[in-house]
């Protein structure tokens, strides 16, 4: 298997923004969010950076199965 710096730089910016935007949703949605940065409590912190690297994991090995691997 061949994959060109071109090709995995692509997968991993698509599949990072994709997750933190997923991220962010979810996180809208379930309420842990606030307007500010600094009015959130830490737990509410640690669920939106958690959600957030958990979805671009997944968005990443996603793209990467479906594009990488031929």
């Amino acid at each position: 298997m061949y994959t060109d710096f071109l090709s995995l730089a692509m997968v991993t910016i698509i599949g990072l923004l994709a997750g933190t935007a997923i991220g962010l949703f979810i996180g809208y949605i379930m309420k842990q969010q606030r307007s500010r940065w600094s009015d959130m409590t830490w737990r509410e912190k640690a669920v939106n950076i958690a959600l957030i690297v958990v979805c671009s994991a997944i968005c990443i090995a996603g793209l990467a199965w479906r594009f990488l691997l031929n």
